[in-house]
């Protein structure tokens, strides 16, 4: 009778074990960087496989990746395999980790494509919640597919999942930037770089009570200031360095300013600055919108530096001319014209092609057909080309880093050969893209995937640029992709709409786009532009950390409480952010999902983590206003996604 008892007793407990899949849960809540999780297939939609070995039943994601397991103490174990998915052009580098109510259980260490698939089995006794990442591990986050594989749960209760982030707390806008002052200011790059004989303008940006006066001193012949608008025109045939002084005068004061002017074999010195008509219009864009951009740019963001006007996918024609020139289509009736139309605003005129026949918006690329394409752009007025890999799969099936490289070499030499100085940006994610895409010669790559409004997104991309950062100097720039403040929307298959991101979110875009020294072009409908917006977009002091001349890689910290990104600058300063962000957040507990996005953190900066010995002068860039002296160390509260951006000046 005793063990008739016992087994009465033990019989249903092992009866109520069960196993449950990964991928038969619910995986809408998984937060990945790129595509969607995908139910027994890679995120790319093919059969999942890792080192030619197949899989029926996983899960495929890509970094970063992170799925919250709620567990209810029943379960006993997680088990499975991970690996990169084969079905990968390249071979990105990633690293799989399980965390068990906070506390990391186990990690597969690096994997990338090629490697046979790594099992794990864990115990989960008592486990409240599990979390699956996959983290990106040193060489950014493109090209991380990433595979769960035949990973079930054994467990005596319900397994479901949860949201990683909490439901984002509304936020009303909140302006830093101080309005201009009446007496004149010069803003913008210190330093312009042109080839000897070809076209130059350069507009000084100076804000100030209107109407100014410019001049300029020791301009080198060839050049013509307009005095009234301050644009200056004209070429420079003589190599050389010229150190032009520049004033802008009105009733209330001067400002004078040396631009060093470098003519030679470099150009765009500092990071490009303009708008794009990707993220706002998509291919709706025409010539009056451009137009409307040109006109409210030169109204209120030229005297801030913007100065790029530039055309994204869907200007061309259906069909190349008897003599192979490639117009535009019934949007851009006459380009010639459109140019001139900026270039009289004192800005610069951009285009987009791609390498391969069709661009990514399906209209005719420039394959077959560069020298000719880089001609006819030249005689138009263009300054800047965006050329994106599109459709070269046709011409190089089986993509390697140096099939890549080739058709941007083509399109390097079409450009050298043209009368014009041309800004040429390297549309593509590839791996490696910042060492191959100065090969190549591009002044900007892009680095990473396209970028939109959703805060994990540019999370991901924005916080690991520091593996690319060691590459940068003046008139070679990695490319995080565009500002998403403002309206936006089109360009990524949505109605145009207000930024999703939060006001505190917004600042740290771009603080940190500045920081990284990036291209910074804007993305949004100017002519719906608000006040909040406008204020993100020409704060002098913020700006001139992305424009600062000497272009010093930045570097990054991470601590508990967030990252801490700081760059040295040209006058021996250095600029600092502090930021409180976690690109690999997860809300453990759902009661503090509100508590947690309205407090601040206090974050504390080490200076001799920098390299910094002394006092410093502490400058809040955004609100423009001196906060005091600090030796050894600084604190500040920072809001959640928010920054603290700073101004260090050694105290003499």
């Amino acid at each position: 009778m005793k063990r008739i008892f016992l087994l009465c007793i033990f019989l249903p407990l092992i009866g109520f074990s069960k196993t449950i899949y990964l991928h038969e849960l619910d995986l809408r809540p998984m937060l990945q960087d790129w595509g969607a999780a995908q139910v027994n297939r890679s995120v790319l939609g093919t059969g999942l496989s890792v080192a030619g070995v197949r899989y029926q039943h996983g899960v495929g994601t890509h970094s970063i990746s992170r799925l919250l397991v709620s567990l209810g103490g029943k379960a006993r174990s997680f088990s499975g395999w991970v690996g990169a998915d084969d079905a990968n052009d390249f071979s990105g580098n990633m690293e799989f980790r399980l965390i068990a109510d906070q506390r990391l259980v186990w990690t597969s260490g690096v994997m990338h494509k090629g490697m046979p698939a790594k099992a794990f089995h864990i115990k989960l006794d008592g486990v409240q919640k599990l979390a699956l990442v996959v983290a990106e591990a040193g060489d950014g986050i493109m090209y991380d597919h990433a595979d769960w594989l035949e990973a079930k749960f054994e467990t005596a209760g319900i397994v479901g999942t949860e949201d990683v982030w909490p439901a984002p707390v509304p936020a009303a806008p909140y302006i830093l930037t101080p309005p201009p002052a009446a007496a004149p200011k010069i803003n913008g790059a210190k330093v312009l770089g042109a080839r000897p004989g070809n076209p130059v303008l350069f507009s000084i940006p100076a804000t100030g009570e209107r109407p100014l006066h410019f001049a300029a001193e020791n301009m080198p012949t060839g050049l013509v200031l307009d005095s009234m608008n301050g644009i200056i025109r004209g070429a420079v045939a003589q190599p050389g360095t010229y150190n032009i002084r520049l004033t802008a005068t009105n009733q209330r004061g001067s400002d004078s300013r040396i631009l060093r002017l470098e003519v030679g074999d470099r150009i765009c010195l500092t990071p490009p600055m303009g708008w794009n008509s990707w993220n706002c219009w998509g291919l709706k864009v025409d010539e009056q919108k451009v137009k409307d951009a040109a006109d409210f740019m030169a109204d209120k963001l030229r005297n801030h530096g913007w100065s790029y006007i530039n055309i994204d996918d869907g200007w061309e024609a259906a069909k190349r001319t008897a003599d192979s020139t490639l117009n535009g289509n019934e949007k851009f009736p006459d380009f010639g014209r459109l140019c001139s139309y900026v270039h009289d605003k004192g800005l610069r005129f951009g285009i987009y092609s791609s390498p391969g026949p069709a661009t990514c918006g399906g209209h005719l690329g420039s394959y077959g057909f560069e020298q000719k394409d880089a001609d006819t752009w030249a005689a138009w007025g263009v300054d800047f080309l965006k050329y994106d890999y599109c459709y070269y799969s046709k011409i190089a099936p089986v993509p390697t880093e140096e099939l890549i490289k080739q058709p941007y070499e083509v399109m390097r030499h079409a450009l050298d050969k043209v009368p014009r100085d041309i800004v040429y940006c390297v549309g593509y994610g590839a791996p490696r893209v910042w060492y191959w895409g100065q090969e190549a010669g591009g002044n900007l790559w892009r680095t990473t995937r396209d970028i939109t409004d959703d805060w994990n997104i540019v999370t991901a991309i924005g916080c690991f640029q520091d593996v690319c950062a060691p590459v940068i100097r003046p008139g070679c720039y990695n490319d995080p992709d565009m500002l998403v403040v403002g309206k936006l929307g089109l360009g990524w298959g949505e109605k145009v709409h207000n930024s999703h991101l939060t006001p505190d979110e917004q600042y740290s875009h771009v603080s940190l786009w500045c920081l990284q020294s990036a291209p910074l072009l804007i993305g949004c409908d100017l002519s719906e532009i608000d006040d909040f917006t406008l204020g993100l977009l020409t704060n002098d002091e913020v700006i001139a950390v992305d424009q600062d001349p000497l272009v010093m890689p930045v570097k990054k910290l991470v601590t508990p409480e967030g990252q801490i990104w700081y760059k040295y600058l040209e006058d021996g300063s250095v600029a600092v952010g502090l930021f409180n962000v976690d690109p690999y957040f997860i809300l453990w507990d759902k009661g503090q999902a509100e508590s947690i996005q309205t407090r601040k953190q206090t974050m504390t900066l080490d200076l001799s983590q920098l390299g910094l010995k002394g006092k410093f002068a502490v400058r809040d860039l955004w609100r423009q206003q001196d906060i005091g002296s600090f030796e050894n160390h600084f604190s500040a509260q920072v809001p959640y996604h928010g920054v603290c951006l700073v101004k260090l000046t050694p105290v003499k």
